[in-house]
């Protein structure tokens, strides 16, 4: 695993593409129970080169019902995006993850995860990736995530640009999040 995590933080086949040096942002462990699979890292992230280290990462820990603690603790949690680099600011917020990253290290990763028990597809794109058999919307995926169970659990991406979207869809924090926090509680006391 650590030779692969090594290639992955070298990698800079789309630096053409990234408004900055590429910095690949990955956070997995052999042991780790859940995957977290999002979209790409934020300027935020891409400085501080952790996963998760604002608003949305915020909102995400209170969804999961984990402390920070938890939450960067590797051998619970892995850390994946589908775009491992910052692809720089579009009209309405970052640009979509560069295409590259996925079908070249996902299923290397995937591969060195054997303790794996749950991924969460956070976002669009990880659930246009991953689910063959999506709904067409991400918000019917949401709601119909006990389909995708047991390997995956697909949720709206929690940046506050969602919160208009979490609004209209009061069931989300009625119903998904419970369920949500249940599944996690589960897999990480096994």
């Amino acid at each position: 695993m650590e030779q692969l995590l090594q290639e992955i933080k070298k990698c800079t086949l789309c630096k053409a593409h990234l408004p900055c040096e590429p910095k690949p942002i990955i956070s997995v462990h052999p042991n780790s129970k859940i995957l977290l699979i999002g979209q790409a890292p934020g300027t935020k992230v891409q400085n501080s080169g952790i996963p998760w280290t604002d608003a949305s990462g915020k909102e995400l820990r209170r969804w999961l019902g984990v402390t920070e603690e938890q939450f960067y603790d590797t051998s619970l949690f892995g850390i994946m995006p589908m775009g491992f680099c910052f692809p720089g600011v579009g009209k309405s917020g970052d640009l979509q993850p560069r295409p590259e990253c996925a079908p070249l290290w996902h299923h290397q990763v995937l591969e060195q995860l054997p303790q794996v028990k749950l991924i969460i597809l956070i976002g669009s794109y990880a659930q246009k990736y991953y689910l063959k058999n999506a709904f067409p919307t991400l918000t019917e995926n949401v709601q119909q995530f006990e389909k995708f169970l047991p390997t995956y659990f697909p949720l709206v991406h929690p940046s506050p640009r969602n919160k208009m979207w979490q609004k209209r869809n009061p069931w989300f924090e009625e119903l998904i999040v419970p369920n949500l926090r249940a599944i996690i509680t589960d897999v990480l006391s096994t």
